[in-house]
């Protein structure tokens, strides 16, 4: 089956809506990205008023807790983060501020969108992926699901889940999530660990079915050897977290509850992903 051609488009392929998914929490006070740049994977020390970054809150063992998005608003900051984590990366929040002179509460009086243009900041982690920002109201239901898993980027409720994952099986480090050069934050160590010995055994890479993607959580295997797991999908779509060296070495067909997985290298990775014929 031939490979994904959506990252070749020039716009981003969705149409705007909003992700009923996703959550705010707004920080405000003194230093407060200061505080976030002790804590968090990416460098948001500098963010400039209307500038986004993207990465995540780690366990002390360096598996991602929490990934997020982080705005700067000018007189606060905004973490877009997935709904059903909020309120735990939250009492983490408070938790690490101590005696911090900084507010953080829940922000419901907006949603997160995305659009393919225009509103928001240019997503920190692929142009392709359009825009992100907020509204008071939009359509809740478009293609942007499809988008995504097409493009191989992970979902924070629905693939990274929380400790679960180390960030390099999640590809925050090729999608600008991992900062290599600022100072220790919560996990640094495994995670530097993990990129000077390049351990990550496994990625998220996107798949194509040759029937509707099974379930989350169903083997995917070649032979008696299983080489993954389908996490979220999309009809005949599906993310999948898949052990790069069992991959390089099948033998058989892939298959995930009988049916027929192709894996596919996204255009953006710049790792080596050797993909034998028998999963193409």
């Amino acid at each position: 089956m031939g490979g994904l051609t959506v990252a070749s488009t020039m716009t981003a392929p969705f149409a705007r809506q909003v992700l009923p998914n996703r959550a705010l929490i707004r920080l405000a006070g003194e230093n407060v990205l200061a505080f976030l740049n002790n804590i968090i994977t990416a460098d948001v020390e500098a963010l400039a008023v209307g500038q986004m970054a993207y990465g995540a809150l780690l366990s002390p063992q360096g598996k991602i807790q929490h990934e997020m998005f982080v705005s700067n608003e000018g007189d606060s900051i905004l973490i877009d983060c997935a709904r059903s984590q909020r309120e735990d990366l939250m009492r983490k929040l408070v938790m690490y501020r101590l005696r911090a002179k900084i507010e953080i509460a829940l922000d419901d009086s907006q949603m997160v969108a995305v659009s393919p243009s225009g509103e928001g900041a240019i997503d920190p982690r692929l142009p392709i992926l359009g825009h992100r920002g907020l509204a008071t109201d939009g359509n809740s239901a478009g293609d942007y699901d499809a988008c995504r898993i097409s493009l191989g980027i992970p979902d924070g409720e629905n693939d990274i889940g929380v400790n679960e994952h180390f960030p390099h099986e999640t590809n925050l480090d090729l999608l600008n999530g991992l900062s290599f050069s600022k100072g220790c934050y919560v996990g640094q160590e495994v995670v530097s660990r993990m990129q000077h010995r390049g351990t990550a055994r496994s990625r998220m890479l996107p798949v194509t079915c040759d029937e509707a993607a099974p379930p989350k959580g169903t083997a995917i295997t070649s032979g008696e050897q299983q080489i993954g797991t389908i996490l979220s999908s999309q009809s005949s779509r599906a993310m999948a977290l898949v052990r790069l060296d069992r991959l390089a070495e099948a033998k058989a067909p892939l298959l995930s509850a009988g049916v027929r997985v192709h894996v596919h290298k996204p255009e953006w990775m710049t790792i080596d992903v050797i993909i034998p014929e028998v999963a193409r």
